[in-house]
């Protein structure tokens, strides 16, 4: 990226670990920019390089937030599908005006602000070794400390009786619903158990706890690769686990086949996001179709979805018991959980149908 700066033309390049685009330009800014201005900046697709106080960056960066929300809270009643896309547009909207809020890091991922904090080792952690000069949106910045200071204390699993340590943009265990359903679904002995879509290794991890012999995990993200194998590592699990980076299966068949899929149809924005949007429903559709292939006699496949796309008119009720049936499985059991989501606003119209979603663990076998 280049901009002049006091009168002298500077270069950076640009960071980002969700590739997200640069902005198409770059204004210096500071102290004295006022959230109204910033934010008609940033709709002309401006970046604001920001020279100021850390504290007053992030005051405005909040600022910013609320104009955008208030601006995008007036509007008609829509049913529930078409209020979710509206609400999935007002936030791509929002992530990208508040992302042109810019910040420069030295040599060594030094942020030479007025109170600033230091944030080498979450810019490290995050976007490997410095590489010189770089610009990058504040708002990834922010996430990328509280990364780290997830990744370093790490998340009680009641469950698993343990702490899972998250790596940036994996999808956190901060929901005990899915992880108690596993934790409490029957077990029979399991020589070999899969983990589909890893994550952080958290489900993996409390096979293993609860007594299976050996756990193959994987996962298409690299980040979640290592995030695996180092929570499995640090719990002793490292002997009795393997995990690959795998789209889905990995070669073989087992006696129990675990995954939490991506359960939102929806396409997802950034890698975290990837957890959580599944584009047209294909992760779960393939799942079902090819499980079958990757049991053995008379081996288990335990799948954990939510039901919020059914109550939100996503999905129609009857595909998922179709979607079974048509591999060739029986539902052995179903048992559900209420979501273990507590923190709704009020004033969403989806919150009513939030607070009615339940998690299920499905028990299919041939």
């Amino acid at each position: 990226m280049s901009w002049r700066d006091g009168g002298v033309s500077r270069r950076a390049r640009w960071l980002t670990a969700d590739h997200r685009p640069p902005p198409t330009s770059v204004h210096v800014v500071g102290d004295d920019l006022t959230a109204d201005r910033a934010c008609r900046l940033a709709a002309d697709g401006a970046g604001l390089l920001w020279r100021g106080d850390f504290h007053n960056a992030c005051t405005l960066l909040d600022a910013m937030a609320r104009r955008i929300d208030r601006a995008g809270g007036r509007h008609r009643p829509l049913p529930p599908a078409a209020e979710f896309h509206r609400q999935r547009q007002h936030r791509a909207h929002r992530a990208r005006l508040l992302g042109c809020l810019l910040v420069e890091l030295g040599a060594g991922h030094v942020l030479d602000l007025r109170r600033a904090p230091d944030v080498t080792a979450a810019c490290r952690e995050v976007f490997g070794p410095s590489d010189g000069t770089a610009l990058l949106a504040l708002r990834e910045l922010i996430g990328a400390r509280s990364a780290h200071e997830w990744r370093r204390r790490g998340i009680p699993v009641p469950a698993l009786g343990a702490r899972i340590h998250p790596h940036h943009g994996v999808f956190a265990p901060t929901r005990t619903d899915y992880v108690e359903l596993v934790a409490q679904a029957p077990l029979g002995p399991v020589r070999a158990a899969f983990d589909v879509g890893t994550g952080t290794g958290v489900l993996a991890a409390l096979l293993l706890r609860r007594g299976a012999d050996t756990v193959v995990a994987t996962d298409v993200e690299p980040r979640a690769v290592a995030c695996a194998r180092e929570n499995l590592h640090r719990l002793g699990f490292a002997d009795r686990s393997t995990v690959l980076q795998r789209n889905l299966f990995p070669p073989g068949r087992a006696d129990l086949v675990v995954c939490n899929p991506p359960w939102m149809p929806g396409t997802p924005t950034s890698p975290l996001e990837a957890g959580i949007y599944d584009r047209r429903g294909t992760t779960l559709a393939a799942f079902v179709r090819a499980v079958p292939d990757h049991l053995t006699q008379p081996g288990e496949a335990w799948l954990v979805v939510s039901d919020l796309p059914e109550l939100l008119g996503l999905r129609d009720p009857g595909a998922l018991p179709a979607l079974v049936a048509a591999a060739g499985l029986a539902v052995r059991d179903r048992v559900t959980a209420p979501s273990s989501v507590r923190h709704l606003p009020d004033d969403d119209p989806l919150t009513p149908l939030r607070r009615r979603e339940t998690i299920a663990l499905w028990r299919l076998g041939r």
